[in-house]
């Protein structure tokens, strides 16, 4: 049927993630860092993403689209409430986190191996270009398997700072444009990269090398070159 419905400009998306936030019916999602629409049958074609959108990536079209399904929406619904969060932005509370703990021993058992995790999500691919958490971040960049590698990585890496993760071989994705536009669009402080001594790993490096350049900061970074015996080598 011939129908109103959002188009979203991809070019102008900057991947803040408001407009996925702002749809109650689940009709876009984050992509990539980019916003989506999902399917057409869960867009009621009412706009609410339109005005919490930044950069105007958003407008109406009129074209050929399922049409609004109601009940497909509040079944979509009820699977996520059980599902996983995917890529909704959050910061985590710490002590609220703690607060939960029923008794004092749990408190202190529980505050000795605390997460030093800040935020989600964590993946490159889905983190969106302009979360809220990047604001006068030092960011940590790191290959997924380095924190298996390394036993302290929490205390040492995750602790203050905002933290992504990767895979340069399995991911086959070049991450270096989107780190770029994420050093460009926020006030990043200073950047730290975490990989394997394995030789693929060194694309993650690579990635965040070209990343800096390409964002046209001076920003102060690190890299740090984990064995597979557990070894933390700063270089």
């Amino acid at each position: 049927m011939l129908r109103r419905i959002i188009h979203i400009d991809e070019e102008k998306c900057n991947g803040c993630g408001l407009c996925a936030a702002a749809c109650h019916e689940g009709a876009i999602g984050m992509i990539e860092g980019k916003a989506k629409l999902l399917r057409d049958d869960y867009c009621d074609g009412l706009g609410n993403c339109l005005p919490v959108c930044p950069t105007g990536a958003i407008s109406f079209v009129e074209r050929e689209a399922a049409a609004f399904d109601k009940e497909a929406v509040l079944q979509n619904a009820a699977k996520k409430t059980v599902g996983c969060p995917s890529s909704a932005c959050s910061i985590m509370n710490k002590a609220m986190s703690i607060g939960k703990r029923k008794s004092a021993s749990e408190h202190e058992e529980f505050g000795s191996r605390q997460s030093e995790l800040g935020q989600w999500p964590v993946q490159i691919r889905l983190v969106p270009i302009n979360a809220p958490y990047f604001d006068g971040a030092d960011l940590l960049i790191a290959a997924d398997c380095t924190a298996y590698a390394y036993a302290a990585f929490h205390k040492k890496f995750i602790r203050n700072r905002i933290t992504l993760i990767g895979c340069p071989k399995l991911d086959k994705t070049d991450y270096s444009e989107k780190l770029a536009e994420i050093i460009k669009n926020n006030d990043i402080k200073s950047v730290k990269v975490v990989r394997m001594e394995v030789p693929c790993c060194a694309g993650i490096e690579k990635a965040v090398r070209q990343a800096l350049a390409a964002s046209g900061k001076t920003i102060p970074w690190q890299v740090a070159v984990i064995t597979r015996d557990g070894i933390a080598i700063e270089e």
